[in-house]
């Protein structure tokens, strides 16, 4: 196993995998200091102002002298990005062909859709019947539990109050919830005297098979559990009926999400969720991409890869809406990385992007969808969201993936109502959190072949999609956040 890597030919820095020395010789310089494991050194001397390379990339400029074997981070660099940008289309050749096959065993709904899970959801229109929701869970799951996949309900603070986009996001994405395909049967749980009551929420809802989804209104009720109980058992009898059967692997819709970063996201496991994306591309699936913050910087890569110029000026309407969006509220465009980002590595957000972009591989970006915004192109799509964790794994499934696939190198228990499969960037976050992670990439810096590891971790991904459990469902880690922008009453 290598101690360290320099990543693309022309980078001024390498990488630590392992704590380094000072006075240890790397890559033909002499540490001057300690280098944390994913932390960068130079490897020649840098100019105050001069860029810092990684990824063949700018990550920020030198905020004093660097000399070669320095520690290279946040104390002498400093990101390059300011303010709103204006971009040009430049367009890159990177069409993938659809010629492989494979197949999963999954639930194919009434719409076409296919689903990987066959449960019964809970989905409140309002904050207020939250404590309503766990109780009715609870009950449905110990008595129906064993009839279909599970009973989950999902608690939000929402429904009530709101004004705006914001009352219409939570509509949507509870609207996108109810039409899931991973959900066989639903109950749309009420208060009744909220804003998002039952008549207006159908509204958005649109139309419906009223033997899968019930409404309940608990004001409207002497005993809303008992009531509850009966529409549950109702619905899970539905539910039951489905079976799996053999489908195309073309039928998986896939999240790509990263969280609790650090310095080997953007050489093992980003990169390898970018390889799966390129697979799954091949086999005619479809891989939606979001966290458009931590595309600041990294974004013309992406840009440049739309199959349209149509599609590309829908990208640019992404990052720039969100800059605005930052901006609105006087706040910093480029705030990012976190605390615990820097702690692993990571200095600017330039280089946090171009690590988190590589999740999406080389292929062409084939959509750009708005928030709850349906996909409806296979391929790679870009999905309008935060980078907040739980905001993003949400926004990913109210745009139809069956499944997340989710790096992180800190570690994380954070799951989605969806399948959410945690990689780990290092083989010892892998071991120490085995009852959080799914599957390491950490074997990519152990001598692991990259194409080897993706067949590997694509089967995985079919076994998952046909029924295999992941930690994050085995522990009931299941949450959803809603994405706010607005005021409250």
């Amino acid at each position: 196993m290598s101690r360290f890597i320099k990543i693309a030919e022309r980078d001024n820095v390498a990488v630590a995998l392992e704590p380094l020395k000072a006075g240890e010789s790397v890559l033909g310089v002499t540490l001057t200091q300690d280098v944390p494991a994913g932390h960068k050194f130079a490897l020649r001397d840098i100019a105050e102002d001069e860029n810092v390379i990684k990824y063949a990339f700018p990550i920020g400029h030198a905020t004093q002298p660097i000399a070669a074997g320095d520690w290279v981070h946040t104390h002498n660099v400093k990101t390059n990005l300011s303010g709103l940008l204006e971009y040009t289309y430049n367009p890159h050749p990177c069409a993938l062909p659809v010629d492989r096959e494979a197949t999963f065993e999954g639930y194919v709904r009434e719409d076409g859709r296919v689903g990987i899970r066959n449960e019964v959801w809970i989905i409140n229109t309002v904050g207020c019947v939250n404590g309503t929701s766990r109780t009715l869970e609870r009950l449905a799951q110990e008595a129906y539990g064993d009839r279909v996949d599970g009973v989950h309900g999902f608690v939000h603070p929402y429904g009530c109050s709101q004004l705006g986009e914001d009352h219409r996001n939570t509509q949507k994405l509870l609207a996108a919830m109810v039409r899931h395909p991973n959900a066989g049967a639903v109950l749309v749980l009420s208060l009744g005297c909220e804003n998002n009551n039952v008549n207006e929420f159908k509204k958005v809802l649109g139309g419906y098979n009223p033997d899968r989804v019930k409404f309940l209104i608990t004001q409207e009720h002497e005993d809303e559990i008992e009531e509850g109980m009966k529409l549950l058992d109702e619905l899970t009898a539905y539910a039951a009926r489905a079976r799996r059967r053999t489908v195309s692997a073309g039928e998986l819709v896939v999240g790509l999400k990263c969280g609790g970063s650090d310095g080997l996201s953007g050489i093992t496991a980003n990169p390898l969720l970018g390889a799966t994306s390129d697979l799954i591309a091949r086999h005619g699936g479809t891989t939606l991409l979001t966290e458009v913050p931590e595309m600041f910087g990294a974004e013309t890569i992406l840009m440049d890869r739309c199959k349209d110029e149509e599609t590309f000026r829908k990208a640019v309407a992404l990052i720039n809406d969100f800059k605005a969006y930052f901006m609105r509220y006087n706040q910093a465009v480029y705030e990012n990385p976190s605390p615990g980002n820097k702690a692993g590595g990571i200095t600017t957000l330039e280089d946090k992007s171009l690590g988190c972009t590589q999740k999406g591989g080389t292929a062409q970006v084939r959509g750009v969808l708005k928030y709850c915004e349906p996909v409806t192109e296979k391929g790679l799509n870009l999905v309008q969201g935060p980078g907040n964790d739980i905001c993003a794994i949400t926004a990913l499934m109210a745009a139809g993936a069956q499944m997340v696939l989710f790096t992180t190198g800190r570690g994380t228990p954070v799951g989605a109502p969806i399948p959410t499969v945690k990689v780990a960037t290092n083989t010892a976050l892998a071991q120490k959190k085995h009852n959080w992670i799914d599957f390491n990439a950490g074997v990519l810096v152990q001598g692991a072949d990259m194409e080897e590891t993706t067949e590997v971790f694509f089967k995985k991904l079919l076994s998952i999609a046909s029924g295999e459990q992941t930690q994050s469902e085995k522990h009931g880690y299941r949450e959803i956040a809603i994405f706010k922008d607005g005021v409250t009453l």
